[in-house]
């Protein structure tokens, strides 16, 4: 069973991820050329991310290439970029303001430690219940967060005023030109990945006429050197008092940009997953955004998670397995080595015209539609997320979403228990309860019965029903005991496996027959009270 394991995981380590797609020739091109049309768009938007974190643009870039590398070579889903993020940029604003960025690199590494942990103990399949509409929101809302990002780069230069004029309409037409191209070229020829194409094509008008139009190296300058291995400089290893001290600053920010990261990692897994046909990787992936965090903290890095735009990018430029991941980080560091000159003369206008066609492409324009015929929680649930996505963060989002479902789920439940009643030839009288008992429903099942006017004996049939929780429990003893004060029987029949368990642990059962093994012939139990206290 273990070389079972390990010959597993082996192969979905290999650079085509265990998938259906064949590295030939002429995949291995189209997998660079994908890497490299991510590498470009990688450039703007870790710079961008960097500046709002409040640290230098190298700290986003050896982000995005470490990250990137990392999670390409051993995460849970080929064809994911991984990379600096917005969503954590923001987060770590006030802890770099405040303690400065070495304590930003102990956060990373700690964050890191915190994922790896929750893939150890395979935390990730919780991301199971987060509902479709809740998916449909996330995409909508990262989809619009995706696109005011760009905004900033109708501005003018070292400002924070929009453009106007001829330079607003320059710009606004070379990202028209990108968009055509991106749309277009998949209508005559492959070869090339369209993105690709329209950032070539923007940035060979734009040097040959030489317009004035903001570039890449407005931004800031990424040319720079090998990341270099580096322990963060806090004082947290002198003393035990100090070790807490800095545990207290720092533990919070991590386990908050611990959970953003995977939420939003393991949502884009999901996403790429359905685009690519492919399932599992959950705990996998954790593992691999955590290793890539504790390695990118000590090497001078902001930390990182998957990136939806640029996996999208990815995806569809052709990209399938981890060679184009891995292509796309390592062009990144070479754009910083040695391409920096050339890498800062590609104008923005390309780089947002991409993303346009990103957003365009992200958006699920079928939740307009899907909206008028679901039920009016779900499409609630989808316009919710979108809207706190675009106002808040993900990860807030998302548990928002999940919270909203969640009870909209219990409140449908709750008034869905009912009960059908017959008496026997012996004159007992049997209530054959529908629907789950639960906290939900627990005082509904209360008013089914009739104590007072019931005779004698008294069956509850939970045949087509399921003990939950302690609130049933809790609702069977007070149940009993009415009958109980009234000098009347009450009896359980066709209890569930787990239903008998529940019961049988909380001390309610009185008699445990052994000739009921699956609790489907009408073996009837006797309730016994006061085990939870009077109900009180």
């Amino acid at each position: 069973m273990l070389q079972s394991a390990l010959a597993s995981f082996a192969k979905n380590l290999s650079l085509s991820g265990g998938g259906s797609t064949k590295l030939t020739p002429n995949q291995i091109k189209t997998e660079f050329l994908s890497g490299l049309t991510v590498a470009l768009a990688l450039v703007p938007e870790a710079v961008a991310f960097a500046f709002v974190a409040g640290v230098h643009p190298l700290v986003g870039l050896y982000a995005a290439f470490l990250v990137g590398l990392v999670t390409a070579v051993i995460g849970g889903r080929p064809g994911m970029i991984s990379g600096a993020t917005g969503a954590l940029a923001v987060v770590m604003v006030s802890l770099v303001a405040e303690h400065g960025v070495e304590y930003l690199f102990a956060t990373v590494v700690l964050m890191g430690v915190l994922q790896i942990l929750a893939g150890v103990f395979r935390m990730g399949k919780f991301i199971r219940l987060v509902p479709h509409p809740v998916m449909l929101g996330f995409v909508n809302g990262l989809a619009i967060v995706i696109f005011l990002a760009q905004m900033t780069q109708f501005k003018n230069p070292g400002s924070d005023m929009f453009m106007t004029g001829w330079p607003l309409i320059l710009m606004i037409g070379l990202v028209g030109l990108t968009m055509v191209v991106v749309w277009g070229l998949p209508k005559f020829t492959n070869i090339i990945p369209a993105p690709l194409a329209g950032i070539l094509i923007t940035a060979l008008v734009v040097i040959l006429f030489d317009l004035p139009v903001p570039r890449v190296g407005d931004m800031a300058s990424i040319e720079g050197g090998l990341p270099t291995f580096h322990i963060p400089a806090v004082p947290m290893f002198e003393s035990m008092s100090q070790f807490l001290s800095v545990m207290e600053i720092i533990f919070p920010y991590a386990l908050i940009l611990a959970a953003i990261g995977l939420i939003e990692s393991l949502l884009t897994l999901n996403l790429v997953g359905e685009i690519k046909g492919e399932r599992g990787g959950v705990a996998q992936e954790c593992v691999a955004q955590g290793t890539a965090n504790v390695i990118t903290g000590f090497f001078g890095g902001m930390g990182g998670c998957a990136m939806i735009g640029q996996s999208m990018i990815n995806v569809k430029s052709g990209g399938r397995t981890r060679l184009a991941g891995i292509a796309a980080a390592l062009f990144l560091l070479a754009f910083i080595v040695v391409a920096s000159p050339l890498i800062e003369q590609i104008p923005l206008a390309a780089l947002v015209g991409v993303m346009f066609m990103v957003v365009i492409g992200t958006f699920a324009w079928n939740s307009f539609k899907v909206m008028r015929k679901v039920p009016r929680v779900d499409a609630f649930v989808i316009v919710l997320v979108t809207v706190v996505t675009v106002l808040e963060d993900l990860a807030v989002a998302v548990v928002v979403g999940v919270i909203v479902s969640a009870l909209a789920y219990a409140w449908q439940n709750a008034s869905r228990i009912h009960a059908k009643t017959y008496t026997t030839p012996e004159g007992a009288k049997v209530y054959q309860v529908q629907g789950p008992l639960f906290f939900g429903s627990s005082e509904g099942f209360g008013e089914l019965f009739d104590p007072a006017r019931d005779p004698s004996m008294v069956i509850v049939d939970f045949a087509d029903s399921r003990v939950a929780d302690q609130s049933a429990l809790n609702a069977i003893e007070t149940l009993a005991a009415k009958y109980e004060a009234a000098g009347k029987e009450i009896q359980l029949r066709h209890l569930s496996r787990d239903c008998h368990r529940l019961l049988s642990n909380a001390g309610h059962l009185m008699v445990d027959s052994d000739d009921d093994p699956d609790y489907e012939i009408a073996t009837d139990y006797t309730v016994r009270t006061g085990v939870l206290g009077g109900g009180h």
